[in-house]
């Protein structure tokens, strides 16, 4: 017994000076690795590093990210500020919020930063891709390209009727299905069938069509992946996908119908080839195809998101629908519980709707769809009384700018009416509210975007009845786009007569008690 005793207080002392060791030198390399980053300060440049832990070698504080979420980056700043610095991914990292400090990053494109995307995403989208394009290439593709063309009143006017015509078709889809449905699957789903028949004019049949989105779900799940060129790799499966994606789309160019030969619209990809002959720079067929991806990635996953939000908040807040609704009958849209006839929404006319506009800006932002942006510090530069050293990634924060504006009354709270003509919160300055960043690479397709969900907002205010097919609402991650975590289940139903009879006298009724 005693010498059983001895040898258990034996084993343990070793266990603690075991522990004891291992706890030393895990601080020591946190304070090697804490002092190798603080040495790549610039000696030139007399301001102090941004505060911020770098969190454990190699790993660096990866792991507290992946665990606590966007929390993580809320508890960071309360802790250190605005400009924090920390370790994420395998590199270091500058995460900045506030108005002022995401203006001079904006506007510091090709002087103090540069576009920095991950080695995967970059060979994925491609070369010719205007994501990859910097400097004076990047001025030159965007204004060969001509995308202001593309997204041009004349240009929206022209996809207005074929988006509608897609919204309405999944809504029919949708209220015709006798179990709930997943809105931010079918979100995505409709994203992807408006991306290819109303931006790039595609012409394909049904079972083409699942085909080119499945393969497409697995580029986009792969788009982030590590550059591991191994077999069954991430990287592996997304370079697969964008070849089959790249086959299909040739194909599907080849076949497409020109303008001259009986169209009744530009689509997208129509005026990007017209405009590069105008300026005589004709597009190769390998540039088309990576312009074509390019164009689904943009209008994809942002959209999905932005639609769930929208449906959510309809969900969620009642009176806006309803007030909704009313806007469109005040405006001789909406009768008899049935949209005015096909043919007589204009452009001109959605834009109009302020109340409408107003719900859209509010849904994009408390629901911002990505939470922000990379670049690469070119140079050594200021924000917020601190150095931003050469080579280190600089990321700038959507959501946490909207989050913490101090323009925005009760941030938290979904008040359309903070965009009013008469509360005009956004009218402070333009970078407390940048949904679509900011800045030369500000997202070129928002007209398209902000034109879809308005599209989508008065088909579900004027023909569609839903409800929510569970006891609560969903809980919201961030990560890669907003979206719920397990979906968004959702009951429709179409309006039938006797549904648009009571719809008629619900408004009728509230007519008369506002």
């Amino acid at each position: 017994m005693l010498f059983d005793s001895f040898d258990l207080v034996s084993a343990l002392a070793t266990l603690a000076a075991c522990l004891v060791s291992m706890a030393l030198l895990l601080a020591v390399s946190q304070q090697l690795w804490q002092l190798r980053w603080t040495a790549t300060r610039d000696k030139n440049c007399k301001l102090p590093m941004p505060k911020g832990s770098m969190g454990f070698p190699f790993i660096g504080e990866t792991c507290h990210w992946l665990l606590q979420g966007s929390s993580f980056h809320a508890s960071r700043r309360q802790k250190y500020g605005n400009v924090f610095k920390t370790h994420l991914l395998g590199r270091p990292l500058v995460r900045v919020t506030g108005a002022e400090n995401i203006r001079k990053v904006l506007m510091g494109e090709h002087t103090l930063v540069t576009v920095d995307w991950p080695q995967s995403t970059s060979t994925l989208l491609g070369p010719n891709s205007l994501a990859n394009s910097i400097g004076d290439i990047h001025r030159k593709k965007r204004k060969v390209r001509v995308f202001a063309k593309v997204f041009s009143h004349e240009a929206l006017e022209s996809y207005l009727p074929k988006i509608q015509q897609v919204i309405q078709e999944s809504l029919r889809v949708w209220s015709s299905n006798p179990e709930p449905i997943n809105v931010y699957s079918e979100s995505q789903r409709l994203s992807f069938i408006m991306a290819l028949r109303v931006l790039l004019g595609f012409r394909i049949s049904e079972e083409e069509m699942r085909h080119m989105f499945s393969t497409f779900q697995d580029f986009v799940n792969n788009l982030f992946s590590l550059p591991i060129d191994l077999p069954f790799s991430g990287f592996r499966k997304g370079i697969r996908a964008r070849d089959i994606l790249q086959k299909s789309i040739e194909k599907a160019i080849r076949e497409k119908p020109l303008c001259s030969q009986g169209k009744d619209y530009s689509d997208a990809l129509d005026v990007l080839m017209e405009s590069a002959k105008e300026n005589g720079t004709e597009l190769t067929m390998q540039e088309l195809k990576e312009s074509t991806i390019e164009l689904i990635f943009a209008a994809f996953a942002t959209t999905a998101s932005a639609s769930t939000s929208l449906i959510m908040a309809l969900l969620r807040y009642p009176q806006v629908l309803e007030r909704l609704r009313e806007e469109l009958r005040a405006r001789g849209l909406l009768h008899n519980g049935c949209l005015c006839p096909e043919g007589e929404l204009r452009l001109d006319t959605i834009v109009s709707l302020k109340y409408l506009d107003c719900v859209i800006k509010e849904v994009l932002r408390l629901y911002t769809p990505v939470s922000g942006a990379y670049r690469t510090a070119v140079q050594t530069f200021e924000l917020d009384g601190v150095q931003i050293p050469k080579g280190w990634s600089v990321m700038y924060s959507i959501r946490d700018t909207h989050d913490t504006a101090a323009v925005f009354k009760d941030v938290e709270a979904f008040d359309p009416d903070r965009f009013s003509q008469e509360r005009s919160e956004d009218k402070e300055g333009r970078f407390h509210y940048l949904p679509f960043g900011g800045g030369v690479r500000s997202c070129l397709g928002k007209q398209l975007a902000t034109l879809f969900l308005r599209l989508l907002a008065i088909e579900l205010a004027s023909t569609s009845r839903f409800e929510l097919a569970t006891r609560q609402f969903p809980r919201v991650t961030t990560v890669p786009v907003v979206h719920p975590v397990d979906g968004l289940k959702v009951k429709f139903y179409g309006l039938d007569s006797n549904q648009n009879e009571i719809m008629t006298k619900s408004d009728e009724l509230l007519g008369a008690t506002v």
